[in-house]
């Protein structure tokens, strides 16, 4: 059993950093900066704070382009401020640790490093005035090496922070990330001992400091490294703890971390075959879909404020070119008007030409810019409705599972114990049962059986126990008569990950319905094979084919439903037919294998 569900937050995510900043611009700026790495103009100390302050405002407002083109600007005039020298780097490395570019970021880090040992006096001035410490770049620098895949580099300067007798009440609570951290990357090598040591170092910082999130984070990482020792009660214990910390917090970092632990909560008392894990189960899921309610109506407010304030510098400008173009003509009316009457009406018209000229490139212009507008609006009203069928899809999806799964864990469970109950009744009459009884015995297998029947109608037995390949031949082999027999071959496929699979399922049973239904083929063949790391699914029939350009049946298949399943998958869908000679279907998915069951999280 797999507790979560697969949305397409990724792509809006990606959809957010494209609008927020430009890899390009990035580049430019860079090539600004040292364009201007050797000017040295003058300019005073105020000046330069102040324009640091801007810099980051824009860094705080997510504008990282711009407080990147401003912090470059800069950092060339900082020979005589060492101070604002040290706050531009940092400043630089954090705008590259935001946007993932991790080698840029730990440079300017390194330079801040630098700056702090160069002279202990000057150390003392940027402790005094600045909220940069030794221990936040050192905190960092972790961070950064640990996402460059560079575990002893990121241990190493965490365990700086650990080292350091200075440590300032501000100081406390890096020193507990730094503990965090390290807990996750002992984990990761399976030192358990050491990794929960360090998580209870870093929760007794964050309780004597009342970080209650923080804490809660702590939390789950101490209670994930028992999970993992499979000591599912200690587990279960310390994620309810964590909960206990933020259940009145409803801060949305604090929503965020409450979906962490009722999730992994879930899992844990499901490997303790505990029926609450569906309540906690159902909690999690409905924190995410929360959650990603607001993320989705962010950002669509950011893409059409930016939408509303590009056609508006737009029509700004055609308003501005215009009135140029009236003042141009007014202007030349006035200088001509002492010229002799022929040359004033040639020239007149030659102005007259020109305007009308201009206006209809004007008008071409307005005409293109709408057109460029309204493709992409389509776009995106057709992306968004791929990604509502797909959320209704797999809505349906994980509704029918979890209604097999309590048929079958609970109702089927009651109606056995029922008919157990009766047996031992009718024993007790020696022979002269009631006819009632036997009657209420048999209403209660019927009723057995027909749950059990629903059940793998919602989702296939056969699928969730050995995998997708014996749920294909269960199928194949179902409907296989005289007039119709279903050919399965696989080769090289494995388990994958269980929502994968379901979704794999439905697709090539949908594919199946059809041949069923319209195709009065006598034979067809499924094909599985997995080939570097993808999935191929080849369905062919000898039926009476169709036309691909058929609206009508291509609505009557679905076809628009299958397309955006795979879409969504990263996959590929190719679909052939000649009327008279079959069917052709080849589906190419990208495999997502299994995974653990549990989340963690972290703090930096």
């Amino acid at each position: 059993m797999k507790f979560y569900n697969h949305f397409f937050l990724l792509s809006i995510l990606l959809m957010k950093v494209g609008l927020c900043f430009s890899s390009n611009n990035f580049i430019q700026n860079e090539k600004k900066y040292l364009s201007n790495k050797n000017s040295h103009s003058s300019i005073s100390k105020d000046s330069l704070k102040i324009k640091l302050k801007i810099a980051k405002d824009l860094f705080n407002k997510k504008e990282y382009n711009k407080s990147l083109e401003q912090s470059l600007l800069l950092l060339p005039k900082t020979q005589n401020d060492l101070e604002v020298k040290l706050s531009l780097n940092f400043l630089v490395g954090d705008i590259f640790r935001e946007t993932n570019n991790h080698d840029k970021a730990i440079y300017h880090y390194k330079e801040v490093l630098k700056l702090f040992n160069k002279k202990s006096l000057e150390k003392k001035l940027f402790s005094k005035n600045s909220n940069i410490s030794l221990n936040l770049i050192h905190l960092r620098l972790g961070g950064e090496y640990y996402a460059n895949n560079k575990k002893d580099s990121s241990i190493f300067y965490y365990k700086k922070i650990l080292g350091n007798s200075n440590i300032t009440t501000n100081d406390q609570i890096i020193k507990a990330s730094a503990y965090t951290n390290l807990s996750g990357l002992y984990r990761e090598d399976s030192i358990y001992d050491l990794a929960k040591d360090y998580s209870l170092k870093a929760i007794d910082i964050y309780k004597s400091n009342n970080r209650k999130i923080s804490g809660a984070a702590a939390y789950g990482n101490l209670a994930s490294i028992f999970l993992e020792e499979k000591n599912y009660l200690k587990a279960k214990q310390i994620y309810l703890e964590g909960l206990d910390l933020i259940q009145k917090d409803t801060s949305y970092n604090s929503t965020k971390y409450k979906e962490y632990l009722y999730f992994n909560l879930a899992y844990t008392l499901y490997l303790l075959k505990d029926y609450r894990a569906y309540d906690y189960q159902e909690k999690s899921y409905n924190i995410k879909d929360d959650l990603r309610d607001i993320e989705i109506r962010r950002i669509l407010e950011e893409i059409y404020a930016k939408q509303e304030v590009d056609l508006e510098k737009e029509k700004t400008a055609l308003v501005e070119e215009q009135r140029k173009l009236i003042e141009a003509k007014d202007s030349k009316a006035t200088l001509l008007l002492g010229v002799l009457t022929f040359l004033i009406l040639l020239i007149s018209g030659v102005v007259v030409y020109n305007y009308k000229l201009r206006q209809k490139n004007l008008h071409l212009k307005l005409s293109e810019s709408n057109l460029l507008q309204q493709q992409s609006i389509e776009k995106l009203k057709s992306e968004a409705q791929i990604k509502i069928l797909n959320a209704t899809i797999d809505g349906k999806e994980s509704e029918r599972k979890l209604i097999a799964e309590t048929l079958h864990d609970n109702v089927s469970a009651l109606l056995s114990s029922a008919n157990m109950h009766l047996s031992a009744t009718k024993k007790q009459h020696n022979g002269n049962t009631p006819i009632e009884v036997e009657k209420t015995r048999a209403i209660i297998l019927e009723a057995s059986q027909k749950v059990r029947d629903l059940s793998h109608n919602l989702v296939s037995s056969i699928l969730l126990k050995f995998g997708l390949e014996y749920a294909i031949k269960d199928v194949a082999k179902k409907y296989s008569n005289s007039q119709l027999n279903f050919e399965v071959s696989a080769k090289n496929v494995n388990r994958y990950n269980q929502d994968f699979e379901i979704k794999i399922f439905n697709i090539i049973q949908e594919l199946i319905n059809n041949i069923i239904k319209h195709s009065k083929a006598n034979h067809a063949k499924i094909a599985l094979k997995e080939e570097k790391n993808q999935l191929t699914i080849l369905i062919r029939d000898d039926g009476v084919g169709f036309t691909p350009s058929s609206s009508s049946i291509k609505d009557g298949i679905g076809l628009n439903q299958i397309d955006a399943r795979i879409h969504v998958l990263n996959g590929k869908f190719i679909i052939s037919s000649e009327l008279n000679k079959g069917t052709e279907a080849i589906i190419t998915v990208p495999i997502q294998q299994q995974k653990k069951e549990f989340k963690l999280t972290s703090v930096s």
